[in-house]
């Protein structure tokens, strides 16, 4: 038994993507709910200065900005496939990508492990995403404003998935495999691809987008806003309560009826709190540029 499960384990994919594509749009679109007019109007313009700005149009088959600033926000992880960009802690640069100020792929920029005593191993999700978020209240040019407004608007949701401040020993749960027979074309996958897809399928969009939006708002009531570090802690927290699935399956922990509802609940709150705060960071952040700028 113990080699069939290292098997698994070799077998499983093992790379932490955070929320799936479906789970970063519903984030995205819960913030742009939250903005105002004018802030909603400067984000968009900005994004059109992205170089990737078509592609995203392209995917979204609307031009409408909310669909548009919703596949921005995925766009962190769309790079991790692309030729454009490179892994610094592996490869050599490739060409500059034109129109944007880095075009390093940053994977250590979505996580954050700790050891059991809580003291951080790797990752760099709490410090990036700091660092980002000073550039949208700084006289930041806008190509880089647009660079840093997908990375951030990814980061947020990032930091609401549990499993991305996880523990080390298991690689924030892509080294736990777990039997899950809700998904019967993934009948086995880590714990953390679990998490990562309870959202809905990547390919949510469009009405079916905001239909699922307008749930999740009713069913969960607005967060306080807190900080970087607040919701750092209670992603970490959850993992003592309701991450980990306890009943033993035939070879594997299993994903109970019990288990998986009570994970679509957390993870429904964690969405929305992260679309909340979203919005209340940028508007924030930018409504005093809006005002320099029609001064």
């Amino acid at each position: 038994m113990r080699h069939c499960l290292t098997l698994l384990l070799l077998l499983l994919p093992c790379l932490a993507h955070a929320w799936n594509a479906a789970g970063h749009r519903l984030v995205a679109g819960i913030a742009w709910q939250q903005l105002s007019p004018p802030v909603q109007a400067l984000i968009a313009n900005t994004l059109r200065q992205h170089p990737d700005h078509e592609r995203w149009h392209a995917r979204a088959k609307t031009a409408a900005p909310a669909a548009i600033f919703a596949e921005a926000a995925i766009w962190p992880d769309d790079i991790r496939n692309d030729p454009r960009f490179y892994d610094e802690a592996r490869e050599a640069p490739t060409p500059p990508v034109p129109g944007l100020p880095d075009h390093a792929r940053h994977l250590n920029w979505h996580y954050m492990d700790v050891d059991r005593s809580g003291k951080m191993v790797s990752g760099q999700l709490e410090r990036r995403l700091n660092e980002l978020s000073l550039l949208l209240v700084a006289n930041t040019e806008t190509p880089r404003l647009a660079w840093a407004l997908s990375w951030i608007s990814h980061l947020v949701a990032d930091i609401h998935q549990p499993l991305h401040v996880g523990h080390a020993d298991d690689d924030g749960g892509t080294e736990f495999a777990i039997e899950n027979p809700f998904n019967p074309r993934l009948p086995f996958s880590s714990l953390h691809r679990y998490w990562d897809d309870l959202p809905g399928p990547p390919w949510l969009r469009g009405k079916r987008l905001d239909e699922a939006i307008t749930r999740l708002l009713a069913e969960h009531p607005a967060p306080a806003l807190g900080t970087v570090r607040q919701w750092r802690d209670e992603s970490h927290r959850l993992l003592a309560t309701v991450v980990y699935p306890e009943t033993a399956g035939t070879l594997l922990p299993i994903i109970s009826e019990p288990f998986h509802e009570r994970a679509q609940k957390v993870s429904g709150r964690r969405l929305v709190d992260a679309g909340y705060r979203l919005g209340w960071l940028l508007e924030r952040s930018l409504a005093p540029r809006v005002s320099r700028e029609t001064q």
